[in-house]
């Protein structure tokens, strides 16, 4: 069955697992003889991810992921290697069991005239993703509310568009939606827990989910928004 479409955005399906650092170690070792590394990494196969996510005083988002709403909707604002020219707006939507991801890109100064709650410019903009949290952030009273940080690793398996992740080395800002300052005082979460994520298209190839079967492997709807608010 072929996926389905958002916004002319395609549906993916995604798994994701708990895993130690331990575990991660040994999955690594047997994915890198059958699976590329993604070719954005650095030296070392990684690259540092930090994100700032929006929610309402009510926690709206972080209810709805806890509770397994199969439709759901979460915007951040996100920038790789602490590049601060080059911002993504991004909507992750859940509907069933696919996902779709929207973005478009948002200049440094954009970011902060949203984060003070200058945002009547945006009811017009060109961009829809603009509009729509404009939209919602009245509606719904979003706001740019917490950042996290993590280092990803990515393997990618061509046949079935698989890639596969680990972010770790989580850490949150506590409740401070500063993302743009590199001095951020950010706070360690579990040092020891990293978020394995299994994306595809329409099928996951027998070859990698031979390589996933991982004893005591913990499947379930890890959110490193989620693990970032249990430490405020």
């Amino acid at each position: 069955m072929k996926a389905m479409t958002l916004n002319g955005s395609k549906g993916r399906r995604e798994l994701k697992h708990e895993m130690t650092q331990r575990e991660v170690f040994l999955l690594r070792n047997k994915l890198k003889h059958y699976m590329e590394v993604d070719p954005h990494a650095k030296s070392d196969g990684k690259y540092f991810i930090r994100s700032v996510y929006f929610d309402n005083f009510e926690n709206k988002v972080l209810n709805q992921k806890k509770e397994g709403y199969y439709e759901r909707d979460k915007f951040r604002v996100r920038l790789y290697d602490f590049n601060t020219s080059y911002l993504n707006l991004e909507k992750k939507s859940k509907r069933n069991n696919l996902t779709y991801k929207q973005k478009c890109r948002i200049t440094s100064d954009e970011y902060e005239q949203i984060r003070f709650g200058d945002i009547a410019w945006m009811e017009h903009d060109s961009r829809p993703l603009i509009q729509e949290l404009y939209y919602q952030m009245n509606l719904s009273q979003l706001k740019p509310l917490t950042v996290v940080d993590y280092e990803r690793e990515v393997f990618i398996y061509k046949y079935g568009n698989v890639r596969v992740t680990f972010d770790g080395s989580i850490r949150t800002s506590f409740r401070n939606n500063d993302v743009l300052n590199p001095n951020l005082a950010m706070i360690d979460t579990d040092p020891d827990i990293v978020v394995l994520e299994v994306k595809y298209d329409e099928f996951l190839p027998l070859v990698i989910k031979q390589l996933l079967q991982v004893n005591n492997l913990r499947a379930g709807a890890y959110s490193k928004y989620q693990i970032s608010r249990m430490y405020g």
